[in-house]
């Protein structure tokens, strides 16, 4: 049961959140992000984005590692996340400016990213007062974002309530793991809901 539970949590890890929302977004309801047509180039952005937002992320958590900052990569301790999420947080707003302003893709593209940036700030903040549970966050912003999206493309229900059924299981894996209490699993993907929905309502 915890071996399982481990390649869930691993599997749909938070810093992953970006790379699967794209790649989801742009399969199901490409007009959304808008970056042209072609298999060839929703793979090329959603690696650039896997690049910057999953693989320098974690490389910076392996360093902190290494510099004896912290004493596991899972982070299990809230004192030991804070650094490592600060400067995860200042990666993400700075992936998200170089879109807006330097890097020629489109507005929609470009306030998924925001949005994205903004629930890794509110997990980085919450984490200062309390042990929430970042996978229950990224697994609730993930359903918050593509939840006011169904009206405009209906082929995005399967794929949501697909999310949703996993959520479910991310949420029940990290419990198992006896990772995080049920309240703090409770509260990060309830906050993940509403920053993901009320970020989309009022970005789009």
């Amino acid at each position: 049961m915890k071996t399982a539970a481990k390649i869930i949590s691993y599997f749909f890890h938070p810093l992953l959140l970006a790379t699967y929302l794209v790649l989801m977004l742009g399969l199901f309801f490409p007009s959304m992000l808008m970056i042209g047509p072609g298999l060839r180039n929703l793979f090329t952005v959603t690696l650039f984005i896997f690049g910057f937002t999953f693989v320098i992320p974690a490389a910076n958590i392996y360093l902190f590692k290494i510099l004896g900052n912290i004493s596991s990569l899972q982070l299990e301790s809230r004192k030991e996340r804070k650094l490592p999420f600060v400067f995860i947080s200042i990666m993400y707003a700075v992936v998200a400016y170089l879109f807006e302003s330097r890097l020629p893709f489109n507005s929609n593209f470009n306030k998924l990213l925001i949005l994205i940036a903004a629930l890794v700030v509110v997990a980085t903040v919450l984490t200062f007062f309390f042990k929430v549970s970042v996978h229950s966050l990224a697994m609730g912003g993930w359903v918050g974002i593509l939840l006011p999206l169904l009206p405009f493309s209906p082929s995005l229900l399967w794929p949501t309530a697909f999310v949703i059924a996993i959520t479910g299981v991310v949420i029940s894996s990290r419990l198992v793991l006896n990772s995080h209490t049920s309240s703090e699993t409770f509260i990060g993907a309830t906050t993940g809901l509403v920053v993901g929905y009320l970020g989309m309502i009022v970005l789009f």
